[in-house]
C-alpha cells in the first residue's frame, strides 16, 4: 500500500471542519494536522477540496432475486457505481431461503460477492423463515461478522412477510445477542387488500403502486414496530422512511427515550409520487417500496435529518432494467419489480439538494453518510472517521464539481437512471479504499475483487449517534 500525504485540504467530519493534512501509512490514517511529516510519502495536492471519511451505504441489494427476476447490478457493476459516488463500504442484504439457515444465506451472498467487489462490504441477513433452528442461530451471527437482521412487515403472501409475534420474538432474541433489528415498516395486510381492490376495479397503472401503499400504512407500521421494540427493550432501525407521519413516529419515540435509528433515502428527498404518473408506462421506472410520496413530505424529511430524528441516508439501491424487468408489470402494477438505482447518486444528490441549499450542514452530510452509518452498523471505529488508527477510506470531494446525470455517464449495470437530467454541484474527485486509489477523475480504477468482507460487531446496539 502506498504511503500518502494529502496536502492542503479541508477536513470535514461529523464533529467539525478544519484545515489539515492527512497522512496515510499502511492503509490507515497515521496523522491529521498541520505538521504531518513527509517520511518519503507521496504528496497529493488537495487544495480547494474537502477531505471526508469514505461514505458507507448500509442499504443495498446487489444480485438479489425479487418478484421472479434478479436485480440488474451484480457485485461488480454495483460496487463500481458505489465507489464512483464516493462510497467505500456497503452493507448488503443476504436473503434467507425457506427451509435454509441464516448461515446458508451468508454463504450464498459471499459467493455472489467473491472476486467482484471494488470496495469493502458487510452483510445483513433478512429473516424469511423463522423456525426454531433459526431462532437458535441468531445469537451466533456476530461470530460470522453479521450484527444486523432485517424483518419485512410488508409483502404479504411472500416469504418476506413477518407477522407481529415473530417480529417481537426476533427483537427479544436479538436484544440479548447484541444484534440490531432493522424493519421495513408497512402494513402488509392493508396493502394486500388495497391492491386486490385496485386490480378488481381495473386500476393497473404504476401510480397505483403508491395509491395502494398510502402514507398511513407506513406510519402505522412504524409506530407498531417501535412499540414492539419498546416492549421488548430492544433497539430498532427503521429503514427508508418516506413521509412526515412516519418520521413523526420516530420523533415521538425519541421523546420517550426509545432507541430508534431512522433512515431515509435520496429518492424520497428529491423525487415524488408525480414521477409514478409519467405517461407511456415510464412511471414504472419509479416503483420502489415504500413508494415515492407527495412532494409535501420532502421538507419535513429534510428537517428531521437536520435535527437528528433521522440519522442515516442509505440508497436502497435495487436496480432493475426497464426493458424486460419493469415491463413485467404492464397491465398489473403489482408485477413491477420494486426498486431503483441510487448508490452512485446518493451523496451528490444530498450535497446538491441539502448542503448547497442550507438544509443540512457539511458536518451533518458526513454524519448521515458515514459516521452514523459506522456507529449504527458496527463498523466504528474502523471506518467512518478521519482519525489516527482508522482505515484510510477517504473521499476527496470537490464541492463545486458540476455535472448532469445521464444514463450514459453512470457506472451501474441497469438501462436507465431515474435521475436523468438532474443537475449536480459537488462530487468525488478521488476516492481511496484502505489508502489505495479506487476512483479518480471520473474513472473506477480499483479492480474487481479488491474489496474485502468486513466483519461487524456492535459494542452497544443502542449507542448514540450524531444528533
Amino acid at each position: 500500500m502506498p504511503d500518502l500525504n494529502l496536502r492542503g485540504g479541508t477536513v470535514v467530519t461529523a464533529d467539525g471542519t478544519f484545515d489539515a493534512d492527512v497522512a496515510i501509512r499502511d492503509g490507515r490514517i497515521a496523522a491529521v494536522g498541520t505538521t504531518v511529516p513527509d517520511d518519503g510519502a507521496e504528496a497529493v495536492d488537495v487544495r480547494g477540496l474537502l477531505v471526508m471519511p469514505g461514505f458507507i451505504d448500509a442499504h443495498t441489494h446487489m444480485d438479489m432475486p425479487f418478484g421472479g427476476t434478479i436485480t440488474a447490478d451484480d457485485w461488480d457493476s454495483g460496487t463500481a457505481a458505489a465507489v464512483a459516488g464516493g462510497t467505500t463500504t456497503i452493507v448488503d442484504f443476504a436473503l434467507q431461503d425457506e427451509g435454509r439457515s441464516l448461515g446458508d444465506a451468508i454463504d450464498i451472498w459471499q459467493g455472489k460477492a467473491f472476486g467482484k467487489t471494488h470496495i469493502d462490504y458487510g452483510l445483513h441477513v433478512a429473516i424469511c423463515d423463522l423456525t426454531d433452528a433459526v431462532k437458535a442461530e441468531i445469537p451466533s451471527l456476530p461470530e460470522r461478522g453479521v450484527c444486523t437482521v432485517k424483518v419485512f412487515m410488508a409483502y404479504k403472501g411472500t416469504s418476506l412477510f413477518m407477522p407481529d409475534e415473530d417480529l417481537f420474538e426476533i427483537l427479544q432474541i436479538s436484544r440479548d445477542a447484541g444484534v440490531l433489528v432493522m424493519v421495513h415498516a408497512e402494513n402488509g395486510d392493508v396493502i394486500a387488500k388495497l391492491q386486490q381492490q385496485a386490480l378488481a376495479r381495473g386500476d393497473v397503472d404504476p401510480i397505483w403502486h403508491a395509491r395502494t401503499r398510502p402514507e398511513g400504512v407506513e406510519a402505522e407500521a412504524t409506530a407498531r414496530a417501535i412499540r414492539l421494540a419498546e416492549i421488548a427493550g430492544a433497539p430498532l432501525a427503521v429503514v427508508h422512511v418516506t413521509c412526515a407521519d412516519a418520521a413523526d413516529q420516530i420523533r415521538r419515540a425519541h421523546a420517550r427515550g426509545v432507541t430508534v435509528h431512522g433512515e431515509t433515502c435520496p429518492q424520497y428527498l428529491v423525487l415524488s409520487e408525480d414521477d409514478l404518473a409519467r405517461p407511456d408506462f415510464d412511471g414504472a421506472k419509479y416503483v420502489c417500496s415504500p413508494p415515492l410520496r407527495d412532494a409535501s413530505n420532502q421538507e419535513p424529511l429534510w428537517r428531521r435529518l437536520h435535527n437528528g430524528d433521522l440519522v442515516l441516508v442509505g440508497s436502497d439501491h435495487c436496480a432493475f432494467d426497464f426493458a424486460g424487468q419493469k415491463e413485467m408489470g404492464r397491465g398489473d402494477f403489482t408485477k413491477i419489480p420494486n426498486g431503483m438505482p441510487g448508490v452512485e447518486e446518493r451523496a451528490a444528490l444530498l450535497w446538491t439538494n441539502g448542503v448547497r441549499t442550507g438544509r443540512i450542514s457539511p458536518e451533518r452530510f458526513v454524519a448521515v453518510l458515514s459516521t452514523n452509518q459506522a456507529h449504527v452498523h458496527g463498523l466504528a471505529p474502523r471506518k467512518g472517521l478521519i482519525a489516527p488508527g482508522a482505515e484510510a477510506d477517504i473521499v476527496v470531494w470537490d464541492p463545486d464539481q458540476a455535472s448532469t446525470i445521464t444514463h450514459a455517464n453512470r457506472h451501474g449495470g441497469n438501462d436507465y437512471s431515474p435521475y436523468e437530467g438532474h443537475r449536480l454541484v459537488g462530487g468525488p474527485e478521488r476516492v481511496y479504499v484502505r489508502g489505495v486509489l479506487a476512483f479518480h477523475d471520473g474513472e473506477v480504477v480499483a479492480p474487481p475483487g479488491s474489496g474485502r468482507f468486513v466483519p461487524r460487531a456492535l459494542a452497544s446496539p443502542g449507542r448514540a449517534v450524531a444528533a
